[in-house]
């Protein structure tokens, strides 16, 4: 039988990685050092991590590498498909806590445990790629609804710039004196713009500002 190793991921200081493992060692008999505690502090966007890597160069054929939630590994579905087939290919057996199958021990039919879990990484994986998108989606909504000062969106809290400034188009004084002058609407000089309304507006007050 090979190691027993943890991985463990914390992205924030709010989430506590001395958790996580405690929960595993209830259930494994993980040896307390760094060569079978691998824990890093960042996203779980991507598995350039500092201690993930360093796992990957210690395991050998027969190690098993414990999580104690699937989105510790990562968050990206076509990411952590490549990372566990990496795992699969070089011999190491990946259990997770939170997918009761994963802690089966099938013996001398693996291939059962592999096809449960192909099928757990697919739609486990899915819901957690959609919960990065959403929360990046809010980040964004968020920063489109904070005010405009100097051309760059600013914080209502803090009052620090947020975002890249929004780019004024260079015909944009042109299509605004038209535009005054009854010669074209709003509509018609966005979309030959390629601009949005609210972006209309927003470019009007800070031109207006400036005068």
């Amino acid at each position: 039988m090979g190691e027993l190793r943890f991985l463990g991921r914390v992205s924030s200081k709010d989430q506590n990685q001395a958790r996580q493992l405690k929960v595993a060692r209830e259930k494994f008999d993980i040896p307390d050092d760094e060569d079978h505690v691998f824990c890093d502090k960042v996203s779980g966007k991507n598995f350039n991590r500092p201690r993930y890597q360093a796992l990957k160069e210690i395991v050998q054929p027969g190690d098993e590498v414990i999580v104690k939630e699937f989105d510790r590994f990562g968050r990206n579905k076509e990411e952590m498909k490549r990372e566990l087939e990496w795992f699969k290919d070089h011999g190491v057996i990946v259990r997770i806590l939170d997918i009761p199958t994963t802690l089966i021990d099938f013996k001398d039919q693996t291939w059962v445990l592999e096809m449960v879990n192909n099928i757990l990484i697919e739609v486990l994986g899915s819901i957690a790629e959609q919960e990065r998108n959403k929360n990046h989606q809010r980040q964004q909504e968020g920063i489109a609804a904070m005010p405009i000062v100097d051309g760059r969106r600013v914080s209502a809290k803090t009052g620090r710039p947020a975002g890249r400034p929004e780019k004024r188009p260079a015909d944009f004084q042109k299509f605004l004196e038209k535009q005054k002058g009854g010669f074209i609407s709003v509509d018609a000089a966005c979309t030959k713009m390629g601009i949005s309304r609210s972006q209309w507006y927003s470019l009007k007050r800070e031109m207006e500002a400036a005068v």
